[in-house]
């Protein structure tokens, strides 16, 4: 790394609150009875109940989510022996990686000792507090002594992850790469390069996988590990010598199908790659600079697969794929221990996720690559989320089946919900709406609703529809030429949608029928018959005719045509509900809270009369998620009324507070007072709101807007929508820079507004 880079990163260890890593209570400590439960003498009644039965130790404190990262500093990756103080920012990082990944809470803990039996002692006096422990960063082998040991003597998960997490990672890697390559496991010829935690574990593992212990050979500094060596041994590298005439690396390279490295930079010659087997396998996992770099690899050699332990290359073997699931599955089920069940359970799940369609989010976390099953992509990327919701599972069904879960998960559909929900707010709620889209389908006897997307072509569209189709919770029809579409998703790999239904506005059926329907809707709008039949020829326009003729239920469009333009055939044509206007929601998930605002996108200028309208749409939609509206009539001032903004807030209020009135409704109110009871409680306590809003009415567009997405940037909310309320059958616009999964979150909430309407039909009818 350069000096410049070494600048930066002491910055960023230095810069506010030196480290990387704050302490945060989980209750509230506002008030002097908050700190009675969370202290004397609320605490002594779960005190009472741990003594009398030690595992609810799990239900009232937070071991069961706590694991301490624990090293003495003697093997620190690229550093060496550098000792437990200088290890601590590892230790820091490793806790972010935890939490990050898996939400697991992570005390950092260096022990100055660096006798084994010490540090053994020291470990286990810990284990009230942990619900796991991971090792890191200790020399060989001193670790296998160390965690051997304490896997004997303590209750809970210890895992080294220099060791295990390593091998997990390359085991999967290597699955995948032998079936890239048309390798099988137990015919393939192995070279490993280095004979430390890492490369032990490695070998290990990848003779449970099926390959012949005959047909690996270990090489260390010294060479070759072979039946009869003296020199540099140990009982961990007895296990791999075998009889072989071999002594150097170089000769155990030679015909080689796989070469595996942990060891030093530049270990792995060009000649050598040359001599390696056709379709050869590297795993070159030295760090920084691996053994060899995959550039040079393939100047020689243009069959192979090359892995490394760098970002900056593809198939990179990055611990933070293991470690944070596999805590994240033997916590939830209280494991006792993390054996070889659990640890293959990772490696299958790891494997088999590389197989799977990967999520326009992980491109974008990668500069918009697209990533495929091959030899550039044998391992899922860090930031694929599904990783958590795969592996973990695996890992936790694993511990129950081998006895050693203190507890059982029920419900593994439910449980793979949850942790998507811990990945992203917005993925639990819209799992839910897709729990609740599939509850209404199996009440109307299967019956889905059909979408149409006048943007046949569109790349946010098309795998979009691809990812969601599985779910089987809608009937999507794409307009266009039905040709070229088909060409697209033969080109994208979207096998999902082969047999979608595609519309051509110029040659349907339909058209003659819609013409006429349009030109008398808006003959007296001057249209003229000829502007009709040109406009049913448009796919904006078609599609809203198709929802309002019946043929749809719904439409989503925007991605590849603005909003305006988008929502002029939309209120044309679907129209909007009697007396009622068209207007813009955005929700704004946060991680304890949902919030409605409303208009983000449509009415500039709305009078009372309107917002009060705005206000009632917002309602209607909390409470089809089950939420009861708490409405917040926003302004610049506080129960004033003496601008015309105020005045107007506070009329609207009025109007919804009769048209509903067991609706919490106020204003005018600021905004930091509407979402802040205690400003509410301490200022205003005559409010309505006293438990904040849930809602929030803005007083015009700009409000509206700049709020949004402001949350959206800066807030640390994340925004579903903007969806359209108001309109005679569902109808919704995307942002021109939103994004596949926005894509799919809208199509998905979209569907459950088609639900809505059936549901409230009788309410709307006219």
């Amino acid at each position: 790394m350069n000096k410049n880079f070494d600048k930066k990163a002491l910055r960023y260890h230095s810069q506010g609150q030196p480290g990387k890593l704050v302490i945060q209570p989980s209750k509230p400590s506002e008030t002097e009875m908050d700190l009675s439960l969370a202290y004397s003498p609320g605490v002594a009644a779960p005190c009472r109940e741990i003594a009398n039965e030690a595992d609810l130790v799990y239900k009232y404190t937070s071991k069961g989510n706590l694991v301490g990262v624990v090293t003495n500093g003697t093997a620190v990756l690229g550093l060496g022996d550098i000792g437990p103080l200088a290890s601590k920012p590892v230790m820091e990082g490793k806790a972010v990686l935890f939490k990050k990944f898996a939400n697991i809470d992570v005390f950092d803990i260096e022990i100055n000792e660096k006798d084994p039996e010490k540090f053994i002692t020291a470990v286990k006096a810990l284990e009230p507090t942990f619900g796991g422990i991971n090792l890191e960063d200790i020399k060989a082998p001193d670790c296998f002594i160390i965690e051997e040991k304490l896997r004997k003597e303590m209750e809970i998960p210890i895992f080294h992850d220099d060791q295990h997490g390593t091998a997990i990672i390359t085991a999967a890697a290597l699955l995948n790469a032998c079936k890239v390559q048309d390798k099988k496991l137990e015919e393939i010829k192995v070279a490993v390069n280095g004979a430390g935690a890492a490369a032990i574990t490695c070998a290990r593992l990848f003779f449970k996988l099926g390959v012949n212990p005959k047909n690996l050979l270990m090489c260390d500094s010294r060479g070759v590990i072979y039946k009869g060596r003296k020199e540099g041994m140990n009982k961990y590298k007895q296990e791999f010598a075998i009889k072989t005439d071999k002594r150097t690396l170089k000769e155990a390279v030679d015909g080689t199908d796989v070469f595996c490295g942990l060891s030093v930079a530049g270990a792995l010659t060009k000649d050598m790659v040359k001599s390696m087997a056709e379709k050869a396998i590297i795993f070159a996992m030295a760090n920084p600079d691996p053994e060899i770099l995959p550039s040079e690899a393939k100047q020689v050699r243009k069959d192979i697969i090359v892995a490394t332990g760098r970002t900056d290359f593809p198939n990179q073997v990055n611990n933070v794929l293991g470690f944070p699931s596999i805590f994240r599955g033997a916590l939830d089920v209280n494991a006792k221990t993390i054996n070889e069940e659990m640890k293959m359970a990772a490696v299958i799940a790891l494997a088999e996720l590389a197989e799977q369609e990967v999520p326009d989010s992980v491109s974008r976390a990668y500069g918009n690559k697209k990533f495929s099953f091959g030899p550039d992509y044998i391992i899922p990327k860090p930031f694929d989320p599904r990783v958590l919701m795969n592996v973990a599972p695996a890992v936790a069904k694993a511990a129950m089946e081998s006895g050693v879960a203190r507890k059982d998960i029920k419900n593994f559909k439910a449980y793979r919900e949850s942790l998507e929900a811990l990945e992203s707010i917005t993925r639990g709620f819209v799992r839910n709406a897709i729990n609740k889209i599939k509850s209404k389908a199996r009440a109307n006897g299967g019956a889905i609703p059909t979408i149409i997307f006048p943007e046949g072509l569109s790349d946010r569209i098309l795998p979009a529809l691809n990812t969601i189709a599985s779910e089987k919770i809608c009937t999507p029809i794409l307009l266009g030429d039905e040709e070229v579409i088909r060409k697209q998703i033969a080109d994208l790999d979207l096998e999902e949608i082969n047999d979608i239904q595609i519309i051509d506005p110029e040659k349907n059926e339909y058209c003659k029928e819609y013409v006429e329907e349009f030109y008398k809707l808006r003959r007296r709008k001057g249209i003229l018959k000829t502007e009709a039949i040109r406009l049913m020829k448009d796919p904006y326009h078609f599609s809203a005719m198709a929802v309002r003729m019946g043929l749809a239920d719904a439409v989503v469009s925007g991605a590849q045509r603005n909003y305006a333009n988008c929502l002029k055939p939309i209120l044309e044509i679907i129209g909007t509900r009697k007396k009622n206007l068209a207007s813009g929601l955005s929700i704004v998930l946060f991680k304890d809270k949902t919030y409605f605002f409303a208009d983000t996108t449509v009415n500039i200028d709305p009078s009372a009369e309107q917002l009060a309208n705005i206000a009632l749409h917002a309602s209607e939609a909390a409470e089809y998620f089950g939420i009861k509206p708490s409405v917040a009539m926003l302004s610049f001032s506080n129960f004033v009324g003496k601008h015309e903004t105020p005045i107007k807030m506070k009329k609207a209020a009025e109007i919804v507070k009769k048209a509903r009135p067991e609706i919490i409704v106020d204003g005018e109110v600021q905004a930091d007072a509407a979402v802040n009871p205690e400003i509410i409680k301490k200022i205003f306590p005559f409010s309505d709101l006293k438990k904040g809003a849930n809602i929030l009415v803005f007083p015009n567009l700009d409000s509206g807007n700049i709020a949004y997405k402001l949350v959206q940037q800066l807030g640390g909310g994340e925004v579903l929508g903007p969806f359209l309320m108001g309109l005679k059958n569902p109808a919704n616009v995307l942002q021109r820079t939103g994004t596949v999964t926005d894509a799919i979150n809208t199509i998905i909430l979209t569907t459950l507004e088609a639900y809505a309407y059936q549901d409230l039909k009788q309410k709307y009818a006219e």
